[in-house]
């Protein structure tokens, strides 16, 4: 039964994933200025269109928050999700979190040793969180997930 529960669980989270209006809902609260009602576990990106030049709004999970001026987030959609696309080819990005409000910030791709310690501390701090989101994220990657040599993206977004 808990594997039918598992499997309804992953449906729903990646149905979630990929609809436009839920995963943008978040963008309206936090333009609202009401962002700290997710307090430090989320975070709105205001990037720019590597094509267009337009603005553009993603909001995600921060997987750490190795000190006051930085942040950590993975790339559930790896290196395809146009976020991650757009701060690779322009790392002059702006945050949204808690009580901050648009605060320029610098995107870096974090190395492969920074990526698993990252998803190591994040495992040890939820690990029920992490066994529910480990097979959507796989699922969206294509592939597996593991916490050492990890293939999951992370960019670190530090504060200016």
């Amino acid at each position: 039964m808990s594997n039918a529960i598992t499997a309804r669980g992953v449906k729903l989270v990646e149905r979630v994933l990929h609809s436009r209006t839920l995963t943008r809902a978040p963008i309206w609260v936090y333009r609202a200025g009401l962002g700290f009602v997710f307090g430090s576990r989320m975070l709105m990106l205001e990037h720019i269109g590597r094509r267009t030049g337009a603005t553009r709004y993603v909001v995600l999970e921060v997987i750490d928050h190795p000190d006051p001026d930085s942040y950590i987030v993975a790339s559930g959609f790896g290196t395809r999700a146009q976020w991650f696309k757009n701060v690779q080819a322009n790392p002059q990005v702006k945050i949204s979190a808690g009580g901050r409000r648009s605060v320029p910030a610098e995107a870096r791709h974090l190395t492969t040793a920074e990526a698993d310690a990252a998803l190591q501390s994040y495992i040890a701090r939820h690990p029920g969180a992490w066994s529910a989101l480990k097979p959507a994220i796989e699922s969206t990657l294509g592939e597996s997930v593991s916490e050492h040599d990890t293939t999951l993206p992370m960019v670190l977004f530090s504060l200016r």
